[in-house]
């Protein structure tokens, strides 16, 4: 896929998959990773920054995160947010947020300078100055130049951000306030430096497999169509295996769990005219919880996501099992380690990290004859905005439900997710339920995704058209819903 930040990308998973092989081979140790960093960095030229120093520096981080640890060792430097930033990365980025441009004619009337209430602007021999460190960036000096000559260059990695959690120090270096994160991971690849990445727990997977556990892989929906038209989730399976993992279940059944529970919710919200949101996608469950906390509380679904569900059913069927989502979702980093919902996946990787355990032992993605399906369509169809109300809807119907009086509210994207939650806030929301995903067009479009989003729904139609028609409800009735909870407290039904 090409993206604004391919240089950035293959360090970084350069750095995963040597991290993983090392893993493999039982040799990582501090000699070995200090090793990795003079392997990646040899000098005596800088390949990338201004100087071999700091490319190490940057290096060293990086494979922190790959640790699943924070990327300074500095004990002040540590959180669990799962989104870090690299702060020798971050350097090179401009601080000044307003800029003169070559508009600038140096006119006579100086409204550049008599709107700047700080001071900050002063006549250069070429155009006007502003001093970074006088400016407030009120905005007022650019909205008052009568040429436009005055740039407001917003950092990419705070234009991502759809709840303001990114802000800069005295120094220019962002930081991320972790009480508005919603661990998205949109700023990751917005970001051209890559100072900001996710932790990574691909060595401690390495260390399970390893260790003989029974580690079960779950594919999140998104992923078909991801790697070509001719990938189906049986080819994933087999590489799955050939890595090491006992086996690899699509979480797509998971996705037709959650509408069944969803829509009996949705049932009685609409008799007791309470409006309502899905529960699927975590950036918008912690939109929700951080941002929304009395909505979250009221009209969220109480069902757990397709992931925790999956996970819930392989620990019941497989006692002592490890399992392991695949997707293009960051956020869902944060919601395997959110410790009050019990029974979660153990691990979280994403495409990116998937393709660089599959070079770590020399596997291919090779198309297979073999047919796997253990979902619905309606479950396969998740990944898209829209999927999940169509999945919810498609179950009330099958139970005989009137569906034609239902107002949806389909949000993707973070600024959608937060318009509609801010109209629900106020009761301002005509709609009487809310399909939030944070990434543009559904997690087809997620920030670890692996190719562009035309080629993947392109392949993902011509997959999913060769799967076999099921109803929802009837392809549950091959699983042991009655064993395990479908909701978030963990009680049964």
């Amino acid at each position: 896929m090409i993206t604004n930040d391919v240089g950035i990308v293959s360090l970084k998973h350069m750095i995963i998959e040597e991290m993983a092989r090392m893993a493999w081979a039982g040799t990582l140790t501090s000699d070995e990773k200090e090793k990795l960093v003079y392997k990646i960095i040899p000098g005596p030229l800088a390949q990338y920054r201004c100087c071999i120093y700091k490319e190490r520096e940057i290096v060293r981080q990086r494979i922190r995160l790959a640790e699943g640890l924070c990327p300074s060792p500095d004990p002040d430097k540590q959180s669990e947010n799962i989104i870090q930033v690299i702060s020798p990365a971050c350097e090179e980025c401009p601080i000044a947020s307003y800029t003169v441009t070559d508009n600038c004619r140096l006119c006579v009337g100086k409204a550049c300078i008599n709107s700047c209430p700080f001071g900050a602007i002063s006549i250069g021999a070429h155009r006007s100055y502003i001093d970074p460190a006088k400016c407030k960036e009120c905005g007022k000096c650019a909205a008052a130049c009568p040429y436009s000559a005055i740039a407001h260059l917003e950092r990419p990695c705070k234009k991502a951000c759809p709840t303001g959690a990114i802000t800069y120090d005295e120094y220019g270096i962002c930081e991320i306030d972790e009480d508005k994160c919603v661990q998205c991971g949109h700023c990751i690849h917005s970001c051209p430096f890559g100072a900001i990445d996710s932790k990574s727990y691909l060595v401690k997977l390495v260390e399970e497999i390893r260790a003989g556990k029974e580690v079960i892989a779950m594919c999140a929906p998104a992923t078909e169509g991801q790697f070509g038209a001719d990938i189906s989730m049986a080819s994933i399976r087999e590489a799955l295996k050939e890595l090491g993992f006992a086996d690899m279940v699509e979480v797509g059944l998971g996705a037709d769990m959650t509408a069944a529970f969803e829509s009996e919710e949705w049932s009685e919200a609409m008799k007791e005219g309470r409006k309502m949101t899905t529960s699927c996608c975590p950036a918008f469950i912690n939109m929700l919880r951080k941002h929304f906390p009395e909505q979250f509380e009221k009209n969220m679904s109480t069902v757990v996501s397709p992931m925790c569900a999956t996970s819930r059913y392989l620990k019941l069927m497989h006692p002592g099992c490890i399992t392991v989502f695949i997707g293009p979702c960051i956020a869902k980093k944060s919601e395997s380690a959110d410790k009050s919902v019990q029974g979660n996946a153990d691990f979280v990787m994403t495409y990116g990290e998937f393709r660089a355990l599959l070079r770590s032992k020399d596997v291919e993605l090779k198309p297979v004859d073999a047919d796997y399906q253990e979902a619905t369509v309606f479950g396969k169809r998740f990944a898209s905005s829209g999927g999940v109300a169509s999945a919810v809807m498609e179950c009330m119907k099958e139970r005989g439900e009137d569906i034609s009086g239902i107002k949806l509210k389909k949000c993707a994207g973070g600024k959608e997710c937060f318009q509609a939650l801010t109209l629900l806030k106020y009761g301002k929301l005509p709609e009487d339920f809310i399909e939030g995903m944070v990434c543009p067009g559904g997690c087809v479009g997620g920030p670890s995704k692996h190719k562009t989003e035309a080629e993947i729904l392109k392949a993902r139609e011509n997959l999913l058209s060769k799967a076999e028609p099921r109803e929802v409800l009837k392809n549950l009735e091959q699983y042991q819903m009655d064993k395990f909870s479908m909701y978030r407290d963990g009680h049964m039904v």
